[in-house]
């Protein structure tokens, strides 16, 4: 499981996250989006656009579905 989260989440909170998350164990994976709110907006003072956000989430979800690709097995029989 991925979870995706901004540490200014009003939302979920990250202190009832983190024990989920660690008794997830290798099961789970954290990304904290640092300024991110709810919808992942970070404050202008960060010096990060929306976009810049979203390229984040982006590779990162790439990478934790690239590495679940990597641990599947594989069928040589198709049909």
């Amino acid at each position: 499981m991925l979870f995706l989260q901004g540490t200014r989440d009003e939302f979920a909170d990250l202190n009832l996250l983190r024990p989920v998350v660690k008794r997830l164990g290798e099961r789970a994976t954290l990304h904290l989006v640092e300024d991110g709110d709810h919808s992942f907006h970070v404050l202008k003072r960060s010096g990060r656009t929306d976009g810049d956000v979203m390229g984040e989430l982006v590779g990162t979800i790439a990478d934790w579905t690239g590495r679940l690709v990597e641990v599947l097995p594989t069928s040589t029989n198709l049909h």
